[in-house]
């Protein structure tokens, strides 16, 4: 089994999309209003409408209701990403800060007030870590 993908549940589908089109420079492929995806080497960040959760179940995702989850992406450089959102970006949790794990990273929130961090890795070990993950 391969872990492939995250889908944000929202009722601003395009305003989500362009976020992390802005945050990532990926293009999102988009299906109408009702869904959007973001594919890097990796994974996909998928961007769902409240109208697609009785698809699976009715009531069973509500929009900006994370407080648990982060949604994080490996950058080659974490500083730099932040100087081109410092401005754009509305909501900043911190700047970038290595963590005890060794990665440098930068947490904000996307409009919904889901958590993303944005991470380079910055010791040793960290960089080992990540390796298979940097084209």
């Amino acid at each position: 089994m391969n872990f492939v993908s995250v889908r944000i549940i929202t009722d601003g589908v395009a305003r989500l999309a362009d976020f992390y089109e802005l945050v990532t420079g990926a293009t999102a492929v988009r299906t109408g209003d009702v869904f959007a995806e973001l594919t890097t080497s990796f994974a996909t960040l998928a961007i769902g409408s409240t109208r697609t959760v009785p698809a699976f179940a009715p009531g069973a995702a509500e929009p900006r209701q994370n407080r648990s989850a982060i949604i994080e992406f490996l950058t080659p450089d974490v500083d730099a990403d932040y100087a081109r959102l410092r401005d754009v970006v509305d909501s900043w949790i911190n700047e970038p800060t290595v963590m005890p794990w060794g990665n440098r990273s930068l947490l904000l929130r996307d409009p919904d007030g889901n958590l993303v961090n944005l991470f380079t890795p910055s010791t040793p070990e960290a960089v080992a870590k990540f390796a298979r993950f940097v084209d």
